[in-house]
């Protein structure tokens, strides 16, 4: 394990550690959680320069939020906090309409300032794209909470391309987040290239494969009972998982010539995609925040990088990344 300092990368005005830590799993959706070793495991984030910490207002139904904001209580200077807004989720399913608004995006705010119990926050994203409310208002009112000093960069979350141009004219977009892996490639056809034009940043979720891509999980019996994973995903389904394993297998053996963990090779893959990209892989526990940080400073050459990316074909990746449900509050 490195003992040495992410290097830093920018997200507009912010200056933040190479690689992020998603915070979601600390207080929902993957099973038991332990609230000592989440706040643990956010100091040990800042102390090795993973400074982005990412959170949402929906993440356990804003106990998440209240986390964070109690694990960077006396060090906020060393945190650069991310959180996100715009999913309603009135009960436990992962959300029941998305509103963009300008009312809700003030109330939201200043919600998560609460939660958080700072005086700003330093990166607020629009979590899912209100297609009832057009963007220019989503984003107007965005822009007006940074002219309060409330928060200093904004950022969408799931937006297509056309989706990102309008609200960039509005108000600059300072990041992009969107799940991107070697299982989920959908944005490389055409969003990264504008999101690279405008100068924005790509702060990639779920860049593990939500945990399949460490080849630890071998059946659904890996999950806890009130993990989602179980439930909610078509890749994780019995029939899926089986012909998933094997792509999954074929980046193991990779990484075991390599001699260093599947999940390091898969985050070392996606910071070979350029230095305006992010991952904020998410974990409950110091151990896997140490070997996921240690992938920033593996270097990977251009056969290698070939071989990992012809063991993982995106289209030998069976279900689709999200259920049908989900899928409809995707900005496409």
């Amino acid at each position: 394990m490195t003992l040495t300092r992410l290097p830093t990368r920018r997200i507009g005005s912010l200056t933040v550690g190479a690689q992020g830590l998603g915070c979601l799993g600390m207080s929902e959706f993957y099973g038991s959680t332990s609230e000592t070793e989440a706040v643990a495991t956010i100091h040990r984030a800042l102390d090795l320069g993973a400074t982005l910490l990412d959170t949402a207002d929906v993440y356990g139904h804003g106990a998440n939020e209240e986390l964070i904001g109690k694990a960077v209580a006396g060090r906020r200077d060393d945190a650069v906090l991310a959180t996100k807004f715009g999913v309603v989720r009135p009960g436990s399913g992962v959300g029941a309409a998305v509103r963009g608004d300008a009312a809700y995006v003030r109330q939201a705010c200043d919600d998560s300032l609460r939660r958080l119990g700072v005086d700003h926050i330093d990166l607020f994203y629009l979590t899912r794209v209100d297609t009832t409310v057009p963007i220019e208002e989503t984003m107007g009112a965005m822009a007006d909470l940074v002219k309060a000093g409330k928060v200093r960069e904004l950022g969408l979350c799931e937006a297509a391309p056309a989706t990102i141009r309008r609200a960039h004219a509005v108000a600059p977009v300072a990041a992009l987040q969107t799940e991107w892996s070697l299982w989920s490639r959908d944005i490389e056809r055409e969003t990264v290239a504008v999101c690279r034009d405008l100068g924005v940043a790509v702060v990639p979720y779920a860049p593990l494969g939500r945990g399949f891509l460490s080849g630890e999980i071998r059946s659904a019996d890996h999950f806890d009972e009130g993990d989602f994973r179980r439930f909610g995903l078509p890749r994780f389904t019995p029939s899926n998982l089986a012909r998933n394993l094997v792509l999954v297998d074929r980046l193991v053996g990779l990484a075991e010539g390599l001699g260093i963990p599947a999940a390091q090779l898969a985050l070392a893959w996606l910071h070979h995609r350029g230095g305006d990209v992010i991952p904020i892989p998410g974990t409950r526990r110091r151990t896997h925040l140490e070997e996921n940080v240690d992938a920033v400073f593996l270097s990977l050459g251009p056969a290698e990088l070939a071989a990992v990316e012809a063991a993982l074909p995106p289209e030998e990746v069976h279900g689709a990344r999200w259920n049908e449900q989900s899928m409809e509050y995707i900005d496409r």
